[in-house]
């Protein structure tokens, strides 16, 4: 009975208050009606506006990380460049005799300090084609025991002499004393001359 009791009192409100309620409905129907055709496509439109705006700041963001990478790359370029032409006029021999007296005295000095035997010594200069250096290719050749050698080539590898150990050999000595021969292949390089 309650349920009947219900809608007959809600006819008698709608029937008593028509005009309210029409007013109601129609004010509801409006405002679905511009929700519809005027909200829902604004808020669309500001959403795209929000994503554009955020896809403008990730590319903005890329493009400057790839302007300081560039940056980067020219100041390491620079300084790359730098270095070269300070180890091309510091490091290296500027010629063939400077190459040989910066490493036949030191090697034959570095043989003595180091215990060793200074058996002889062969000098090469190598023209790299497409090169601006020269290799100076050094065979020497030392004898002497384990120990000396590796002083030697420790020694050798801490100068401030530009000397690159291309290649050791090692064999036992003739004698029975237990000396070894060490055959070393060094290089150094110097600048070819341009005329």
């Amino acid at each position: 009975m309650d349920g009947l009791h219900g809608r007959a009192l809600v006819r008698r409100a709608v029937a008593e208050h028509r005009r309210l309620v029409l007013g109601l409905g129609a004010g509801i129907a409006i405002n679905a009606l511009l929700y519809a055709l005027l909200v829902y496509p604004l808020s669309q439109r500001v959403a795209n506006v929000a994503e554009r705006e955020r896809a403008a700041e990730q590319a903005l963001a890329e493009a400057k990380a790839a302007h300081d990478q560039a940056s980067g790359t020219l100041t390491g370029k620079s300084r790359a460049a730098s270095e070269l032409t300070t180890f091309y006029q510091d490091v290296l021999p500027q010629d063939l005799a400077g190459a040989r007296r910066l490493t036949y005295l030191r090697l034959a000095r570095l043989a003595r300090e180091s215990g060793l035997d200074y058996q002889r010594a062969n000098y090469a200069p190598v023209v790299e084609t497409g090169s601006t250096l020269t290799r100076l290719q050094i065979q020497l050749v030392l004898s002497g025991t384990y120990a000396d050698m590796r002083t030697f080539i420790y020694e050798l590898e801490t100068a401030p002499e530009f000397v690159v150990i291309d290649n050791v050999h090692l064999a036992e000595g003739a004698d029975e004393g237990g000396t070894l021969v060490v055959t070393l292949d060094l290089s150094t390089y110097f600048r070819t001359s341009t005329s």
